[in-house]
């Protein structure tokens, strides 16, 4: 059996959560393997929205097992509210487990990453403020506090440890700090943590694919925010791409079935950074109200332009994308045109590749399409689907020599087009 992955292959918020959910009973088991709760991933059924930043997409489905991969950072504050919010949801909560390995943000995280971002200026990378990237460099500077830890004897000296070094960090900030209300709602959520089932997920999973269980690995943020394949510095501080499943859930790149890729009908982007196929004009602005654009974690309205393909060619081929899922199709319903960037002109001369120089003055090249004004948020059928719209679906198969075989036409559960 194979670990099937499903990824973001733009800047993020592609729905994600929604095609998790939809692909769910097709599973016996989901995992988290990156991110941590500055993903929100958005899931509608039943005339209700729930927004998840640290569980699997999969939780509502109580038969299915949910694993928190040990390549998250956990917020324990944040996950003790949306633990609190699914069970006042009557959520079955007893299949959800996690990493011994994840790793845990601290509140003085947070501090440290708002202290960061504010000393930044102008230059500020648009951080959703939530601690992940000093986690991650704790992570890596070898001195982090991980899930295990908070079961082991000496874990408040560990705590303060750490706690310490952050302090003496934000010393060297003229930043307010306060962390003692924060302090004690960490601590009580550590004692949420520990009621829930710990495991060493990599052998768990491992194990899970030699009895033939089916796995399907969620993603956070999209590829074009990988710390090594994004547009640097502007990016997150995980590896969003496929290869990130391997190391965030301990699985070998072997194992790797099927490749997921989802993209929205059009691009957005929250934050700081290049976004070349931009649209600050009224077609921008109504992209964003159709869409309803604002942040699931942070609230802030997404930048909007029109679908890129040279980002999308890239991201297929660094992860290997066997198939692709358009969200949001119905967002572009009521534009008579609707345009593909196929190329960048960068310095005169006409290129599909993504410049190094996040800098570098890119004039988007454009494919104009007829668009189409049929409302098909209600459409089950490919063969109901507007003639112009199908003729963008095949235009980007034909130019990404990857298949579309999900189309989204609304955020519900039950609005989507299987191929």
């Amino acid at each position: 059996m194979k670990l099937d992955v499903l990824l973001g292959l733009q800047w993020g918020d592609e729905g994600k959560g929604k095609v998790v959910d939809f692909l769910t009973p097709h599973y016996d088991v989901i995992t988290r393997f990156q991110g941590g709760p500055n993903a929100g991933h958005s899931l509608e059924f039943n005339g209700i929205k729930h927004v998840l930043h640290t569980i699997p997409s999969g939780i509502f489905h109580p038969e299915k097992i949910n694993i928190i991969g040990n390549g998250v950072v956990i917020d324990p504050i944040i996950f003790k509210t949306e633990i609190e919010k699914l069970k006042a949801r009557n959520t079955v909560l007893n299949n959800l487990y996690i990493s011994r390995k994840a790793h845990l943000i601290l509140p003085t995280h947070r501090l440290l990453d708002a202290a960061s971002e504010a000393a930044k200026g102008k230059s500020k990378i648009g951080s959703t403020l939530k601690g992940i990237g000093p986690t991650y460099m704790d992570k890596t500077g070898r001195n982090g506090l991980r899930v295990g830890d908070i079961f082991t004897n000496d874990f408040k000296t560990r705590y303060n440890n750490l706690l310490n070094k952050h302090l003496n960090l934000l010393k060297q900030y003229d930043f307010q700090v306060e962390y003692a209300k924060e302090e004690q709602e960490w601590f009580a959520a550590i004692d949420l943590l520990k009621t829930f089932t710990v495991i060493d997920s990599e052998y768990s999973i491992n194990q899970y694919l030699k009895e033939g269980k089916s796995i399907l690995a969620e993603g956070a943020q999209g590829t074009m925010l990988d710390i090594d394949f994004g547009s640097y510095p502007f990016v997150t501080s995980s590896n969003t791409v496929c290869a990130g499943a391997c190391t965030g859930l301990g699985v070998a790149p072997g194992t790797i079935g099927q490749v997921f890729g989802i993209v929205k009908a059009y691009c957005t982007r929250v934050g700081s950074g290049p976004f070349p196929t931009e649209l600050l004009d009224e077609t921008g602005e109504l992209l964003r109200k159709n869409g309803n654009e604002f942040g699931s974690t942070t609230g802030r309205p997404r930048r909007c332009g029109w679908l890129d393909l040279p980002a999308l060619k890239y991201s297929i081929m660094i992860n290997g994308v066997t198939a692709l899922i358009m969200t949001k199709a119905d967002v572009l319903s009521g534009f008579s045109t609707v345009k593909v960037c196929t190329h960048y002109k960068i310095n005169g001369e006409l290129t599909d590749r993504i410049p190094f120089d996040v800098n570098a003055e890119i004039t988007p090249v454009y494919k104009e399409m007829k668009g189409w004004s049929d409302n098909i948020s209600n459409d089950l059928s490919y063969d109901t689907l507007p003639a112009e719209l199908k003729e963008y679906v095949a235009f980007i198969e034909q130019e990404t020599g990857v298949p579309f075989k999900i189309i989204s036409v609304s955020p519900d559960r039950e609005k989507t087009i299987i191929r």
